[in-house]
């Protein structure tokens, strides 16, 4: 008789019904919970989120795909433009850097508006890269995808993250940030925009944001919005919410007075999401 037995696995070791879709809620609980576990450890109290394209490039990168551009003989109108936005790259990696360093600089204060990131390439390395040159931690809300969103090598290895679901990973931009910068993006940019507009707008976020469209030729031919004020479905006031520039200077300027003035209280209640 074997003395060999059937052991059975205990249900938060089992991979088959933790990848089901029974375990979907506890799959949506970690994403909740193990993002959450390590900013407490880390001490992480809030951020300043840089959205914008995972396409575009430093502009090292892009003069070198210009110069193959013109030994092949082809695309090279499509490399010009490469080049051309490549600006966006290197303004967001000296913006980043400029804040992270005077997120240092500020006395009594330990971890406050780290510079935090979709975590892939593009716009998203550029600001993980500025805030890395700066030698500040920084932040990466990666999300697995079948293209493009490999996570870049700037980022703070302990605040490097992997998420399944948008929404989790859309909730941890929101939660800890105090300012948001938008550079030029895609589909994917402008539905995160749009979104912290909107739950502003609502009041789901009670806190006071600092919201930057950089980019205002670009942003402007996409979002028209006085359409909108014109048939009354928003309000002239809602145009507010948001600061558009071309400046790393203005750009600089405004987040660090609007986090002066609404963020650095020592007694404020930095939970101001509506849950």
């Amino acid at each position: 008789m074997s003395n060999s037995r059937f052991v059975p696995l205990k249900a938060y070791k089992n991979p088959g019904f933790l990848e089901s879709r029974d375990a979907r809620a506890l799959r949506i609980l970690s994403e909740y919970m193990e993002p959450r576990s390590r900013f407490d450890e880390l001490e992480v109290k809030d951020t300043i989120v840089v959205f914008g394209s995972a396409r575009i490039k430093s502009r090292e990168e892009a003069l070198a795909g210009l110069e193959a551009a013109k030994q092949k003989g082809e695309g090279i109108e499509a490399a010009e433009k490469r080049l051309e936005m490549s600006k966006y790259y290197e303004e967001t990696r000296e913006l980043s850097g400029r804040l992270t360093t005077w997120s240092k600089s500020l006395e009594g204060t330990d971890r406050r508006f780290v510079i935090c990131s979709g975590g892939g390439p593009g716009i998203m390395e550029a600001a993980n890269r500025g805030a890395s040159e700066a030698k500040g931690e920084n932040i990466g809300l990666n999300i697995s995808l079948p293209f493009e969103q490999n996570d870049n090598p700037y980022i703070t290895n302990r605040l490097s993250f992997m998420f399944h679901y948008f929404f989790m990973r859309k909730f941890w931009f929101m939660y800890l940030a105090k300012a948001f910068i938008v550079m030029p993006g895609g589909f994917g940019t402008l539905d995160e925009f749009l979104e912290v507009v909107t739950l502003v707008q609502t009041l789901k976020i009670k806190k006071k944001i600092a919201l930057v469209l950089y980019g205002t030729k670009y942003w402007e031919d996409i979002l028209n919005c006085q359409p909108m004020v014109d048939a009354g479905t928003v309000s002239a006031e809602d145009l507010d919410l948001f600061y558009k520039t071309d400046s790393v200077d203005e750009a600089f300027k405004y987040v660090t007075e609007h986090l002066t003035e609404h963020a650095l209280e020592p007694e404020a209640d930095d939970d101001h999401f509506s849950m």
